[in-house]
């Protein structure tokens, strides 16, 4: 006897699938939720990524996410315009956000490729330093390297934030790229 497969029910968990970080297991129980036992959360759900996807866009200035031509960071004149954090995406500026640690401005550059240094340039013009907020790899250290020169004629401060061994973690559960950082960037007690 051949096997049936609702292809409906397979398109969707395919394209939970599609997600970053959910598995099979994770997006046939989140299909089966949706179609068979909470059709209004489906509905609720797809008006909301239909809404997300026609509404939100880049920010002019720091490529970050906003409905408006200026994201409501770059849109509040609170905010202390001598620091510029520079990350990779705009998850890392909500992430930064909820810590409550940042009250400068941000500037996404996701890869070389991507930078417009023209347009850097422009943002930097009241800045007084710049704070690199990479995840630690070679790439992202040639990243900042680059940057940095592209910006050497600004008279800015270059800093990156500290690396190293993340609270209540065992050392022989920490990669050696950021045991060594952690021991390079020590502090005095």
């Amino acid at each position: 006897m051949k096997k049936q497969k609702i292809e409906a029910f397979e398109n969707l968990v395919n394209a939970f699938q599609d997600i970053p970080s959910i598995g099979k297991k994770s997006a046939v129980k989140m299909a089966y939720h949706l179609v068979m036992e909470d059709s209004f959360a489906a509905m609720k759900l797809a008006h909301a990524i239909e809404e997300g996807v026609n509404r939100i866009r880049r920010c002019k200035k720091c490529h970050n996410m906003s409905e408006d031509e200026l994201c409501h960071i770059c849109a509040d004149e609170y905010r202390d315009s001598s620091k510029l954090c520079i990350v990779q995406s705009a998850k890392d500026i909500l992430t930064i956000e909820e810590s409550g640690q940042f009250k400068g401005f941000y500037y996404i550059v996701r890869d070389i490729h991507d930078l417009d240094a023209y347009h850097l340039k422009t943002v930097v013009h009241d800045v007084e330093e710049v704070i690199f907020a990479f995840p630690p790899s070679l790439a992202t250290d040639t990243m900042i390297l680059y940057i940095e020169d592209k910006l050497k004629d600004q008279n800015l401060i270059f800093t990156k934030i500290a690396q190293g061994v993340p609270t209540g973690v065992e050392l022989d559960n920490i990669d050696i790229l950021s045991l060594s950082r952690a021991l390079e960037s020590r502090v005095k007690v």
